[in-house]
């Protein structure tokens, strides 16, 4: 759904992303930048960790995300611009080679009394991985453009 303003958005609609395929390397640059612990940076120290192996960073695993929804099939008029989560959880931990892919679903829409031009919606994204296993849980509020401020 392209452009799609406050009155096209309807609660129930499920909307999915591509697909992308994470590295180590991938794991370990972003780690290196971002989140430099030992389980996301050196394979042989990640096996001695809780993770058991390299592991990468839920928030590489949020930002890869965002690039699937960014690129899917759900774009509301104006960008997905946050207000905030009701939720952020990492299931299980991104592992090399795994293919990650965003299915999101419409939980509440509402129109802003003290903006009547926009309004927000509650999304539900699951990002999940090519075994079908939830790694990211995400409830997020997003602000929407209205066509008119007609209810």
């Amino acid at each position: 759904m392209r452009d799609a303003f406050l009155e096209d958005i309807s609660v129930g609609q499920r909307f999915g992303s591509g697909a992308v395929r994470v590295s180590a390397e991938d794991i370990i640059r972003f780690a290196r930048d971002f989140d430099p612990q030992p389980f996301h940076l050196d394979p042989a120290l990640a096996g001695e960790t809780l993770f058991g192996g390299l592991a990468a960073s839920g928030w590489h695993t949020a930002a890869l995300s965002m690039r699937l929804l960014v690129e899917g099939e759900f774009q509301p008029a104006g960008g997905l611009i946050g207000a905030g989560f009701d939720e952020l959880a990492w299931r299980i931990p991104g592992r090399p080679g795994d293919t990650l892919q965003v299915t999101s679903e419409i939980l509440a829409v509402r129109r802003s009394q003290s903006r009547p031009m926009q309004g927000v919606i509650k999304v539900r994204n699951l990002t999940i991985n090519q075994n079908g296993e939830t790694v990211q849980r995400a409830v997020a509020n997003l602000i929407v453009k209205a066509r008119s401020t007609e209810p």
